[in-house]
């Protein structure tokens, strides 16, 4: 086709510019994401990105859109269940725009759950649709396999994409259990981009890609969608590969409190999809009548974007705007990037327990100090004189300094005191001046520290209830016992991450005590997503009574195992209830763990 052709064929299709190889261009992109299913479906490789353009998650059966010519994503996902016979694929569509090429694909096919975050700003921005709004929630048997979450205003932080992912995404996805993940990566939904206008910071897709490592036994493909900012785009994308490649995650940076435009989409999305989902199910919630948005909306006849062509509603030009980002990124990416440590993991065991371990990993034998018999005297002085414990916590010390001084990234212990190890380590860090620790005990707890000051924030997950009362930095979880594991993720994504997420510690300390109720598959699920936190600086101490997870728990912190949570087939109401309560106690002392807008009835 000449040019003049060429643009006549563009104008029959919205936002779509054809020239001479675009064709060849389109198939290539489309191949290089077929290639890399084939690549982790073949087991070649456990993960990976294609790097393509043009993108695809705007193009239909019958018509190119917004720039896209073939649907890349939809494609793959067809393709993954014809050739490999996958039952149920996710697509996690975290484009600024709305993928409705992809909705509109699979509305109807309940194998493929596809999920869209994107600005709408009530149907007024591109492309202006009514079925990308919460309530369009797929048709036919496809019915709830479909979630749209609009963003009626711009500016949208890492703490409300966060909070997305772990009260809505998250519990639906690892109820729905895919087999493989594919995600629709556009990074026009990043910092500075002139299409987005929101605010998420680059290493914020690091922790959103870390999450979904957790699903499909960590099939997981990434495939480029939009992103018009070089420098965002460029850095988001290399710290989607970082996490991809398993390096520590910068820590999440911001304000960790979601904004109200973000709870009450979360809220509306949520009553959306309580009939079709378990993990839903118990929200007593219906659709929200007002949204604060609406008293923002533009007048009719005021500038809105009813077209993809990177609209600039600032007075300042886009070379302006992108000059004070690219300035921005270059500091910020400086400040919250550091050197990784030369070792990932290193740990202290008995001789008879070492075969467990992996070749990998370093063992730590001289850790026996004057210096630790002093501080084992002030919490238990009959222990000084019993080498064997006073060995193992002379090496567990000695690890958790190299984890302080960055030497290696985490440790795990096997104690045969877990609640005197947890108190000594405890101890020692206020004497290393750290000044936010994160504890969670799995188990019985014997031990008593100082948690006023917000230095150490405990969280005790035990089978027997607390007689002292829950605070903001203290809290005990009467969980019960779940055989089949079916409520940990309720736990896990509605009360800890949003809790450690909030706190943004700067190490973790895991105990698994006696009696430890979370069972061989729950506790390295726990320290996997913990992970994301404290740039994976994590001492793991393991009860020696506990010591058939010593394998488990090793392969996670090196990186080498990826837990999952199994299928999902009933929830255990007390539990429920137990989170939904400690989830109101404390969600003005911990924002993150606010999910919905509080409406009284009469308002509903």
């Amino acid at each position: 086709m000449s040019k003049e052709e060429l643009q006549k064929a563009s104008a029959n299709y919205d936002a779509v510019f054809f020239h001479p190889t675009t064709y060849r261009c389109a198939k290539l992109a489309v191949g290089a994401t077929l290639q890399l299913v084939d690549a982790v479906m073949s087991g070649t490789t456990r993960n990976g990105m294609a790097l393509v353009r043009p993108p695809g998650h705007h193009s239909q059966r019958s018509a190119a859109n917004g720039f896209c010519v073939f649907n890349n994503v939809a494609i793959a996902a067809k393709y993954a269940q014809q050739k490999y016979g996958v039952q149920r694929v996710l697509i996690v569509d975290w484009d600024v725009h709305h993928g409705q090429g992809i909705q509109y694909i699979f509305e109807e096919d309940p194998s493929v759950l596809y999920f869209s975050w994107h600005r709408f700003e009530h149907q007024r921005y591109w492309p202006c649709l009514r079925e990308s709004d919460y309530d369009v929630v797929g048709h036919g048997k496809g019915e709830g396999f479909n979630i749209n979450v609009p963003w009626n205003k711009v500016g949208m932080k890492n703490s409300d994409y966060l909070a997305v992912f772990l009260h809505v995404l998250l519990p639906v996805a690892f109820e729905f259990d895919p087999e493989l993940v594919l995600i629709s990566a556009g990074y026009d939904s990043g910092i500075g981009d002139p299409e987005g206008q929101m605010s998420a910071t680059p290493e914020c897709f690091a922790h959103l890609t870390h999450f979904l490592m957790h699903l499909a036994k960590g099939k997981l493909c990434v495939v480029l969608e939009g992103g018009y900012h070089l420098r965002s785009l460029s850095e988001s994308v290399c710290m989607t590969i970082k996490t991809l490649l398993g390096d520590p995650l910068p820590s999440l940076s911001g304000e960790m409190k979601p904004c109200l435009s973000a709870l009450e989409s979360m809220h509306d999305v949520k009553a959306a999809h309580k009939p079709y989902w378990k993990c839903l199910s118990f929200e007593d919630l219906t659709p929200l009548k007002e949204l604060s948005t609406k008293l923002y909306q533009p007048e009719d006849g005021e500038a809105v974007q009813t077209s993809i062509s990177l609209w600039n509603p600032t007075g300042k030009t886009n070379s302006d705007e992108a000059a004070e980002t690219d300035k921005f990124l270059e500091l910020h990416m400086k400040e919250i990037l550091s050197p990784e440590p030369s070792a990932k993991t290193v740990v202290a065991v008995a001789a008879r327990n070492a075969e467990m371990l992996p070749s990998s990993v370093q063992i730590e034998t001289n850790g026996e100090t004057e210096e630790l018999k002093g501080l084992v005297c002030e919490f238990a002085a009959e222990f000084v004189k019993e080498d064997k414990i006073l060995n193992v916590l002379g090496n567990m010390l000695a690890i958790l300094e190299k984890i302080v001084k960055k030497k290696v990234t985490s440790g795990l212990v096997v104690s045969p005191e877990a609640s005197l190890s947890s108190a000594l380590a405890l101890k020692h860090c206020c004497n290393l001046r750290l000044q936010k620790v994160l504890c969670i005990f799995v188990g019985e707890m014997d031990m008593k520290i100082d948690l006023d000051d917000g230095k150490v924030c405990l969280i005790n997950i035990c089978g027997k209830q607390c007689e002292q009362a829950n605070t903001k930095y203290s809290i005990s979880l009467n969980w019960k016992e779940d055989a089949e594991g079916s409520t940990f993720s309720s736990l896990l994504f509605g009360f800890i991450l949003p809790v450690a997420y909030s706190y943004q510690p700067d190490l973790m300390i895991i105990t698994v005590g006696s009696n430890q109720i979370l069972g061989t598959n729950g506790i390295p699920l726990l320290i996997s997503f913990l992970q994301g936190l404290a740039q994976s600086r994590i001492l793991a101490l393991i009860q020696d009574t506990e010591a058939q997870l010593l394998e488990a728990l090793a392969k996670t912190l090196m990186g080498d195992f990826t837990p999952c949570f199994g299928t999902c087939t009933a929830v255990l109401q007390e539990n429920i209830q137990m989170v939904k309560e400690l989830q109101e106690q404390l969600q003005q002392e911990w924002k993150m763990l606010q999910c919905s807008v509080n409406v009284s009835k009469s308002e509903r």
